[in-house]
Order: structure tokens, then sequence, then C-alpha cells
């Protein structure tokens, strides 16, 4: 094998970012990922900038690595057609709510009677048990429901706020690539798949909690929750002479190396906030301003110099434009630039890990709505006339 998924075949019927993005990665480890999309496509197509209808840039940043089929699952021989995928499929993703796949015929038990080893992995908002079961979900909406807007709120005292990046659509997506991958382990050890619910709410739940439950973590609470130092208004890129820098003076060592190398080894000594990590906490409000305001003193290049000689962690502030032009990334190769059959010369992220022997990276372009629809129905057994048959009734499209 040249990639660590190699021979496994993953039925992609999910669209917008999460789990597209969980398959993306998929297909980058070398698992052959079929997309199936519905006669509109995956409506992330249409989120410009696009050079051409249905290949907007968001869906070629989370779709390369794919095949792509049409199928309409609302004829009976779309349905018929997706169970011929499914019989020698290793997983299924879908981000629909369980109740809409109920409603296409595709529930777990339809899906296992098929093949009852397949890993039938569910992405979407809540846990089926809880009153919130029937509820869509979107990243902006469960970024609320955890409270993230809040806690920022709570940090600056200005109006909630949503991140500006799609940490639950990028978190959860992630954290379902571990699940898949832990269920494929153990189905190749017993032959057994199973079903794998993965609801937003409660993953994001416990990936804000576990930083800010705190004191509520006993019972009786021993503290208030949330975690002081992320709270504080002065956790934030610092303003320099110049510019910004982003540092990060934590740890004990930290903190005696940054005085050592102002020359103040004494005022650390003495003063009963910098004891330990617990009186900095404690403290933190306070401890922050001043390096606040010590930082704006000299210029970001200075500081990263001065930070660098100390071995504590800083790093420049970045734009988005002058992320693109990174040293390190440009030194790794993070970016590379292939030539899309349809979309031209495109900017493309590498796969951010390095393998010593079976090294993921993308594998095919972004596809074409039905680009491969016509290659994969020959695979699962139909004639090409049968196929020139589905497609004038709408049941697939083929590309040109």
């Amino acid at each position: 094998m040249t990639k660590p998924l190699e021979g496994v075949k993953v039925i992609d019927l999910s669209n917008m970012l999460m789990a597209p993005y969980t398959t993306q990665i998929l297909g980058d480890m070398g698992a052959d990922v079929i997309k199936v999309e519905a006669p509109g496509g995956d409506p992330v197509r249409a989120i410009g900038p696009l050079r051409n209808p249905g290949m907007g840039a968001i869906y070629l940043n989370c779709n390369r690595s794919k095949r792509s089929i049409m199928l309409d699952l609302k004829q009976p021989e779309g349905h018929d057609a997706l169970l011929k995928l499914l019989k020698d499929a290793d997983v299924l993703v879908y981000n629909r709510r369980p109740q809409v796949m109920d409603r296409l015929g595709l529930s777990y038990d339809v899906v296992k009677s098929v093949n009852p080893r397949i890993i039938y992995a569910g992405l979407y908002g809540f846990g089926q048990k809880g009153p919130y079961a029937h509820k869509p979900a979107f990243d902006d909406l469960i970024q609320g429901a955890v409270a993230v807007p809040w806690l920022s709120h709570m940090a600056d005292g200005k109006a909630p706020s949503y991140a500006p990046t799609a940490i639950v659509d990028r978190g959860v997506g992630l954290w379902a690539v571990g699940q898949i991958t832990a269920a494929l382990y153990y189905q190749s050890r017993t032959g057994v798949g199973q079903k794998i619910d993965m609801p937003m709410f409660e993953m994001m739940a416990s990936f804000v909690l576990a930083d800010h439950l705190q004191g509520h973590t006993y019972e009786p609470p021993e503290g208030e929750l949330g975690y002081k130092r992320m709270l504080n208004p002065d956790r934030r890129p610092y303003e320099t002479r110049d510019n910004y820098i982003c540092v990060m003076v934590y740890t004990d060592r930290h903190w005696q190396s940054f005085y050592s190398a102002l020359g103040r080894v004494q005022e650390l000594e003495t003063d009963p906030r910098f004891k330990n990590m617990t009186t900095r906490t404690e403290n933190i409000a306070s401890i922050y301003k001043e390096l606040a305001e010590l930082l704006k003193t000299r210029t970001t290049a200075e500081w990263l110099e001065f930070f660098d000689k100390a071995d504590i962690p800083a790093m420049p502030l970045h734009s988005p434009d002058t992320l693109l032009t990174d040293p390190h990334l440009e030194a790794v190769g993070f970016f590379s630039y292939p030539d899309h059959p349809s979309e031209g010369r495109i900017r493309q992220m590498a796969v951010p890990a390095t393998w010593s022997e079976t090294q993921p990276a993308p594998v095919t372009h972004a596809p074409g709505l039905g680009e491969h629809s016509a290659e994969i129905l020959r695979e699962i057994g139909y004639s090409d006339d049968k196929i020139s048959e589905l497609a004038a009734q709408g049941v697939t499209a083929l590309q040109n």
C-alpha cells in the first residue's frame, strides 16, 4: 500500500462543509471516496468566488480526493443504484438528520441488511435521545448553543459574536475522522460494522467545557465556571511599537526566562502573584495588563528576537494575506499550485502531517457534478445503454 487507507471504500452522502471535510481527509489518506450528490449538487458548490458554475472556492477546498456521482435518491432506480454501491462499501458517511435518512429509505437497518459490515457514520446536530433530536443544525447555531459567543462577551464585554471561522464544522469533522478510522480498525480485526452517531452539540459541549467547566468540575462546585486566563480581555495579540505580537509567557520557566532577560529577576521573586501557576491564574488580569503595556515599548521584530533568545513561545500576528507568504509554510511546501481540469491553476494546501512510510496526499482534483457517474455505475454492473437511460430519466447526470 502507498497510502494508509488504500482499499477502503467510502460512500460520501454529505454536503456543505463538516462531513465533506471529513471525507476529504479520508480520501487524502487513500480511501476511494465516492461523493453521491443530488440533482442540484452540493449547495456549497455555489458559494463564490467562482471561475465556473458549481465549482466555488470552498467546494474546491473540501472535496478533493473524491469521485462524484449524481443520483436522484427519490427515484427508485437512483435508490437502487445507491444500495448497489453500498454492498461492498466499508463506510457510509452522511450529514442529514436521521429522520431524513429514514424518509430516504436509508436507515441503519436498511443499509445493514445490504451490507452487515458497513460503518454507518452520521454527523448531524443533536443526539437522538434528547428534546433537540429533530432540530437542524449549522456551525453558527452550535457555536451559540455551546456558549462560544457568550464566552467572547465574558472576555471583552462586547456583544456576543461567533468565531469568524467554522470551528464547529472543522472540529467535528476532525473528530469524525478519528472515530471512523478507529471503527475501520475494529472492522479489520473482527469483520463487524457498526453505527456511529456524532452529534455536533454534544461534541462541541465537551470541547468548550473541557476548558471552562473549572470549579464545576467538582460536585458540589469548588468555584465559578470559566477559565480566567482565556476570559481575560488582555489575552489577545499585544500591540508593539510598530505592529502586534502573539506571545505566551505561561509556565514557571517562561516567567523566569522573561524576567531574567529583562534583568528584573528580583521583581519576579518578590511578587507573590508569580509564585506558581495557581497564583498567576488568580491574578491574571493585572499580569496581562502589565504585559500589554510593556510590549508597547519595542518593535515586533525586537520582541521576536528577544523571545526567541529567551526560548519563550512567540509569533507575529498574521493577516490572511500575510499568512499566504509565511516563510515557514513556504519552506515546508505547504502550498502547491496544480492545474485543475476545469478551473485552471489553483492554490492547494498540503496534508499537514508527515508520515515516514505511507504519506497521505491529495489524490485527485475536486470533481465536477457527476464527473464520474458513468465510471462508477459501470463498476457496479450497469451497461452503457442502461446508464444512458438513467441519464435521460434524470436519475443520474453525466458530465461531458
